[in-house]
């Protein structure tokens, strides 16, 4: 580690916002293969308030004191040994090392290089860095996981949050039929990203209206109304339903089978090239970024408050440096 000092939001304990704290800690120093990115914004994920909270991802990090953190957007400042893709300079932004962890409500990240892509240049650090963990899992379930095909019929739970607003527009984009639930105040602004359907799942009952779909992305789970298993009821035969983020368990898993259409876990893997083909459909216009409020980084706890309210429309991300 190098002797220079930066930044950083440490969690001291499992508990609430409080337990977030600013403080100085060692500068990382790349090696071969990384790069020291200077961070400029910090986004914020559900992943970061359940880990803070001593589940998420707690079993893979640890006890604390450890920073939370994937998402990033920030300019290149060192590249370690054997490193051709990027430069010093570069505009970057990525999700490194997740699961593990990277560290990001700070001033400074290293991970290795093919983790990040150049930031798309029609926005700012604060926009890009609300797009690699929500956007990367929308683009990995859709693309890698569904193989989701022109004509298909797509429903998605949770439109409207960082993860949705981002498969909308992925799934219009791969020519798909799209179906979303959100509440009625988010409607117009799904549709506006290429939602053919908006169902308020506050007023009806999705399984009521909605039939014949080849893959759910479920973003919420079964721990609130029964989300995943009432899903397996708008499945076509042979349907598939992407799990995200609370998993399979057996009754589901048996549910399924009894019914004849598929289940699958998921969890977001760091993904350079991913990023690259995202970047271009946000320079093209195609993909819009939503952002709902910004934070500074000593406000990470209240960031993650208005997160957890479950209300927010896009994204919440921490500014840490620059413009």
């Amino acid at each position: 580690m190098s002797t220079s000092m930066m930044r950083a939001v440490q969690q001291a304990g499992f508990g609430d916002a409080e337990v977030l704290q600013i403080r100085r800690v060692p500068r990382p120093t790349p090696l071969p293969t990384e790069v020291l990115v200077r961070v400029h914004a910090a986004g914020i994920n559900p992943v970061d308030w359940k880990t803070r909270a001593g589940t998420g991802m707690a079993g893979v990090l640890g006890d604390p004191p450890f920073t939370l953190g994937w998402d990033v957007s920030g300019v290149v400042e060192e590249v370690g040994f054997g490193v051709t893709t990027l430069e010093v300079g570069d505009e970057v932004y990525g999700m490194p090392w997740f699961p593990r962890q990277a560290g990001g409500y700070a001033e400074y990240v290293t991970g290795p290089a093919r983790q990040f892509a150049h930031k798309p240049a029609n926005i700012g650090h604060d926009q890009a860095a609300a797009v690699p963990l929500a956007a990367l899992t929308a683009w990995q379930a859709l693309v890698d996981t569904a193989h989701v095909q022109p004509g298909q019929r797509v429903l998605i739970h949770a439109a409207a949050g960082g993860v949705g607003h981002f498969a909308v527009q992925f799934a219009k984009h791969l020519g798909a039929q799209v179906i979303g639930t959100a509440s009625s105040g988010r409607h117009d602004w799904l549709r506006a990203l290429g939602a053919d359907e908006v169902i308020d799942y506050t007023a009806v009952r999705f399984e009521d209206v909605v039939n014949d779909v080849d893959v759910v992305i479920d973003l919420v789970g079964d721990a609130y109304d029964n989300t995943s298993s009432r899903s397996l009821q708008v499945l076509r035969p042979g349907g598939l339903l992407v799990a995200i983020p609370a998993g399979v368990s057996p009754t589901l898993a048996e549910a399924a089978a009894a019914k004849g259409v598929r289940v699958t876990a998921f969890l977001v893997e760091p993904d350079g090239a991913a990023l690259r083909q995202i970047a271009a459909l946000i320079v093209a216009g195609q993909v819009r970024v939503e952002v709902e409020e910004v934070f500074a980084l000593a406000d990470a706890g209240k960031a993650q408050a208005r997160g957890e309210s479950g209300r927010t429309r896009g994204k919440i991300v921490l500014h840490v440096a620059g413009d």
